[in-house]
């Protein structure tokens, strides 16, 4: 059985592209992360929430200021990348939902009034969002390095100090440099991951 993306597209997001460790020092205009959210921002969110928010991170002092809160590798390799990226959940995003889900109008008070249901749902629908974000990045022949190893506490405090945003992943972007990638490491086959009831 065939899917219905072309075979090149298939390669491009997902069979060939790994994640990178290392970039050229081509850089990453503003216009092409643009271009990247513009395709992804129709990922699907429940009541269409939207809550992930994008921080580009271009400026060596800001860049500094990132590796500070970096674990292990993570600090070399986000100063040599080309552009960084932090992506965070509003932690607000219910104030928009009148806009972005008009069908149900009093739905940010309705579900969303507390701070806790927020970030739940927040969390959950920025996650899923990231994930589109990393494939935009790929379908705009890039590559990314996303990380987990910072720590988010301090990240915060130094971007998001009102307490609006909590990050969650910092993504190294740009074209792939020597050695980007490690060896591919083996997946789980369908029968492993997939079970009909």
């Amino acid at each position: 059985m065939s899917l219905a993306l072309d075979p090149a597209a298939q390669d491009l997001l997902f069979r060939e592209a790994q994640t990178a460790n290392t970039f050229t020092d081509e850089p990453v205009a503003d216009e092409q992360i643009q271009a990247v959210y513009d395709l992804v921002k129709f990922a699907p969110t429940a009541f269409n929430q939207s809550p992930l928010r994008i921080t580009l991170v271009r400026s060596q002092d800001a860049r500094k200021r990132l590796v500070n809160h970096a674990m292990g590798a993570n600090g070399p390799k986000t100063l040599a990348a080309p552009l960084t990226v932090i992506l965070s959940v509003d932690l607000d995003f219910h104030e928009k939902l009148p806009r972005l889900f008009p069908a149900l109008p009093d739905i940010k008070d309705t579900y969303f009034s507390e701070p806790a249901a927020r970030e739940a749902a927040g969390t959950q629908n920025a996650t899923l969002q990231a994930g589109y974000f990393i494939l935009g990045i790929r379908a705009a022949g890039l590559a990314a390095g996303p990380m987990t190893g910072f720590d988010f506490a301090g990240v915060d405090k130094e971007f998001f100090g009102d307490g609006k945003q909590k990050s969650f992943l910092v993504v190294n972007v740009g074209k792939p440099g020597a050695d980007a990638f490690f060896p591919r490491s083996p997946r789980l086959e369908f029968a492993e991951a997939a079970a009909t009831v």
